[in-house]
């Protein structure tokens, strides 16, 4: 999950007072012994805030640092991410056991609905065992919620993350799942290519391995082929009429970041992938065109395709910017590199600025054709049938 680039000002709380000056104090300084003198001061009250659900001033003292520049905010942001992803409890017989709630991303594309929603007892159950045999260490309790989640279904806010993050941890500790209810998650909408989320609490003795790589014998690479594999293999049920990708389960937050970065190039993939199958037409017979699309800043790149010579926009892709790369100079290269390695040969990289603009009838964003106009994706008529508009 990308963090936000924040840009309001406001008067600050007391609150968000404190947790600035401590912010400040920990990025400055000098010692192991000093950085731990100030975290354990910023989680006494980034702990009170959770639990009181006072978003807010964890919102505002982000916002106020990350303007301010500097090491404070990234370490601000690192403990409040820290402190709502994670659990510390005392079972019996006096045992301190950590808890950590961790994310299975499962990057997604199909010419239908991307499933999402409850997942049968048997088939959670499947999950359990494979993420337990490859990803997590041994000996550990797992809570998962039975729910395949959508972005627009996750925990939207720290608090969120904490209050959810609570619910698991007192399933997990008793190695049972979390039941949810389906009727009271959010809609989701219907993208071609989209990521869906696997989600669960992991519990161990404390300062024991939680996941597989920790151990001795174990390595991200490897728990990551065993998950593809197998893994793999077990969320087939849950992805019919779907290609799909499973990523590296890890930490809830860092496996959201990893998400949104990674869907850029499988997007992209993917879109060419649709457009071969759709149309019957080769990589190389396709042209892409790359712009970049502006707010107040440089928010995203937009990708449109056509066919050919043709000025006629059929598909178009979204690119979009993620923390800390607003001067990053080298995107459209990126982009340009996954297109020709996926066999597209004809790109058009555009350097004016586009606005920020969206179809007044539907909403979707307005891509860039190879004369520089911002117009609609279309498919031919023949082939838009059960096609979503546009892949996120």
């Amino acid at each position: 999950m990308k963090r936000s680039r924040f840009s309001r000002r406001s008067k600050q709380t007391p609150d968000a007072e404190a947790l600035i000056r401590l912010a400040k104090e920990l990025s400055q300084s000098g010692c192991r012994l000093e950085d731990i003198y100030w975290e354990n001061r910023l989680i006494e009250v980034i702990d009170r805030l959770l639990e009181e659900q006072e978003e807010a001033a964890l919102t505002s003292a982000l916002d106020h640092l990350y303007g301010a520049g500097g090491r404070a905010y990234d370490a601000l942001a690192d403990l409040i991410e820290y402190r709502a992803e994670t659990l510390s409890r005392t079972r019996g017989e006096g045992r301190d056991v950590d808890m950590l709630m961790f994310c299975a991303p499962i990057l997604a594309w199909s010419r239908f609905s991307i499933p999402s929603g409850a997942i049968s007892s048997d088939l959670l159950a499947t999950l359990r065992v494979q993420l337990c045999a490859h990803v997590l260490a041994r000996d550990v309790r797992v809570g998962l919620a039975d729910y395949l989640f959508s972005p627009d279904q996750l925990p939207q806010s720290y608090c969120d993350v904490a209050a959810f993050c609570e619910r698991l941890g007192k399933a997990a500790i008793h190695d049972r799942d979390l039941r949810l209810d389906a009727k009271q998650m959010p809609q989701t909408m219907n993208f071609l290519s989209d990521t869906r989320y696997l989600i669960g609490v992991v519990c161990a003795p404390k300062g024991a391995p939680l996941f597989r790589w920790q151990e001795d014998d174990g390595s991200r690479a490897e728990a990551l082929r065993q998950w593809r594999n197998q893994g793999g293999e077990a969320l087939r049920p849950l992805l019919s009429a779907c290609a799909y990708e499973p990523l590296l389960p890890q930490s809830y937050h860092a496996a959201v970041r990893e998400a949104d970065r990674a869907s850029r190039p499988y997007s992209l993939r993917a879109a060419v992938a649709f457009l071969q199958t759709t149309l019957n037409v080769p990589a190389a017979q396709l042209r892409a065109v790359i712009a970049p699309y502006y707010d107040r800043q440089l928010e995203e790149y937009r990708v449109g395709f056509t066919l050919g010579e043709s000025l006629d926009v059929v598909h178009g892709v979204v690119w979009p910017l993620l923390e800390n790369e607003e001067e990053a100079v080298d995107l459209p290269m990126q982009i340009e590199s996954v297109l020709r390695e996926v066999g597209v040969r004809d790109v058009i990289v555009l350097d004016h600025r586009f606005p920020l603009e969206y179809c007044d009838d539907c909403g979707a964003p307005l891509y860039p054709n190879p004369e520089g106009e911002p117009v609609h994706a279309e498919l031919p008529e023949a082939e838009t049938d059960a096609v979503p508009r546009h892949l996120h």
